[in-house]
């Protein structure tokens, strides 16, 4: 190229940087004014968006599954019952047919795992049937005697009484049986300070029933009395069968809470 013809090029190509520096500002307005034919773009095209995938929606508790299937089992009946066509009916029965089932495999899988698995099965502790609960009933029985036959050894009862008081009257002679057979010390406290012909021996209250927590009770009142823990442990409270005082005794001095119901 001619020495005088460069310094005339670089000038037309700093012309033509100035010009589309100047286009690429004003190009809405340019595009929109100029015809540049169909294979000349004004924009740049946009890149196609990427696709976008949501999370999936998290998983309903059982809790709100059992009730969506109350729901649509109550929706379905009541549809049925207010237009009773044939499909109504139908889709009813039908679902109601599903939730019978699941009811049945749970209680098939609940039944298994008693049959296989000794540690859940509540029969081996407090058995149901005939033979079993009898045997359990006998073993029971013997250590409720045995434990009886001792309970003199420790503890005694403080039986609080008033001679208006009619339950205490139907009260006192089936007390008296019990002491007897189980040759128990029971230290009888009249509260109105009657006598009791069943206690001949017994004494007017001075305050030993509110001293033993009891005030306000209502009678007859029945308290055993450890001698060893000095602890008082409420038995009964109105009109109780003889056999029913040995089994509260036995449980209150002999089982854990929870142990034996």
């Amino acid at each position: 190229m001619p020495m005088r013809a460069r310094p005339i090029a670089e000038a037309a190509l700093a012309v033509a940087f100035l010009l589309t520096s100047a286009m690429a500002q004003e190009d809405s307005l340019y595009c929109a004014e100029r015809q540049l034919g169909r294979y000349f773009y004004c924009d740049r095209p946009k890149e196609p968006e990427r696709a976008t995938y949501d999370a999936p929606a998290a998983r309903a508790s059982a809790t709100e599954e059992m009730a969506g299937v109350r729901e649509r089992l109550e929706e379905l009946r009541a549809e049925a019952v207010l237009r009773p066509t044939e499909a109504a009916v139908r889709d009813y029965i039908v679902y109601q047919r599903e939730q019978l089932d699941r009811a049945s495999t749970f209680s098939d899988v609940w039944r298994r795992l008693l049959w296989t698995d000794p540690n859940l099965d509540y029969n081996l502790l407090r058995p149901v049937s005939g033979i079993a609960k009898q045997a359990w009933l006998d073993g029971r029985k013997e250590d409720r005697r045995a434990t009886l036959a001792h309970l003199k050894d420790r503890y005694g009862l403080f039986y609080f009484y008033a001679a208006s008081c009619s339950a205490c009257t139907e009260f006192s002679p089936i007390l008296r049986a019990f002491a007897d057979t189980h040759s128990l010390t029971v230290k009888a406290v009249s509260v109105d300070g009657g006598p009791n012909p069943s206690f001949p021996d017994a004494v007017i209250d001075r305050g030993q029933m509110e001293r033993l927590g009891l005030g306000g009770s209502p009678t007859p009142a029945l308290v055993l009395f450890d001698t060893e823990t000095r602890a008082v442990t409420p038995v009964a409270f109105g009109i109780v069968s003889h056999a029913e005082l040995e089994d509260r005794i036995f449980v209150l001095t002999q089982k854990e809470t929870g142990e034996d119901y």
